[in-house]
């Protein structure tokens, strides 16, 4: 429309121009619209998406550290080496925990084990930590944590142990070690239940007497039999047997 106004106004110049002339205008380009992103999809852009590090402060810029060595004291020398010893001439360890124990019931099972040879030991965390460390025991460290005691005897007497620990609530059994063997809980109820070393031992004796018995008796057997056999057909053979048996047939008839 303006173009055709324009044509009607303007004068010509150098040229004719149509009295209407029809212009046409490009369409727009369409645009559209961005489809949003899943909301899974959002979530593993987000976890997957890198973080650069942090730069760190530049060299200098803070004073080295300097670890310090601190010596050991004469008694947690003194400790180190009674519990190494406790280690090297006990063969039942068991680790239990006080639960607010007072000192009456305390003294009453220090005397109900010490009927059974079991005594009572503690020794700092720290100390016995540091200990088992560097030992074949380092697997009992998790075991110190707290108010912890020890119950040590030279012989596995853990049936007795338990018999005395259910009449005191307030200690609480947390595992042991008996013969160079690490037993838990479960472990050291089971180990209870198991005969003692000296029955079993007899028991392995009758059973191999039996299986030496009847072996000798079955080697034995055939040589007798065969004695036997052989004796009767000696008595058989000789002439007084012969003159012996015609003087019975004789009197029977």
């Amino acid at each position: 429309m303006a173009a055709t106004l324009c044509a009607k106004l303007l004068p010509k110049q150098g040229g004719w121009l149509p009295l209407m002339q029809s212009v046409r205008h490009g369409s727009k380009a369409v645009t559209r619209r961005r489809k949003p992103m899943h909301f899974n999809k959002q979530k593993l852009f987000a976890v997957t998406e890198y973080i650069p590090p942090k730069p760190g402060p530049p060299p200098g810029a803070y004073p080295s550290q300097i670890k310090r060595v601190v010596e050991e004291t004469a008694l947690v020398k003194l400790l180190k080496r009674n519990v190494q010893e406790t280690f090297q001439s006990c063969k039942m360890i068991a680790v239990v925990q006080n639960n607010s124990c007072n000192s009456e019931d305390m003294l009453v099972l220090r005397n109900r084990l010490f009927k059974h040879d079991i005594k009572v030991k503690f020794f700092p965390n720290q100390v016995v930590r540091s200990f088992l460390a560097a030992g074949v025991y380092s697997n009992m460290s998790p075991l110190f944590i707290g108010h912890t005691l020890m119950l040590v005897s030279k012989e596995p007497k853990v049936k007795e142990m338990l018999s005395v620990l259910r009449t005191s609530p307030q200690i609480t059994l947390l595992g042991g070690c008996v013969e160079n063997t690490l037993l838990s809980v479960q472990g050291l109820q089971h180990f209870s239940k198991l005969p003692a070393m000296s029955v079993v031992q007899g028991q392995l004796v009758s059973g191999l007497t039996m299986l030496t018995s009847q072996t000798a008796s079955m080697l034995q057997r055939h040589p007798a039999h065969l004695s036997a056999l052989l004796q009767q057909y000696v008595t058989q053979q000789s002439p007084d047997s012969g003159s012996e048996e015609a003087q019975n047939s004789e009197t029977s008839s």
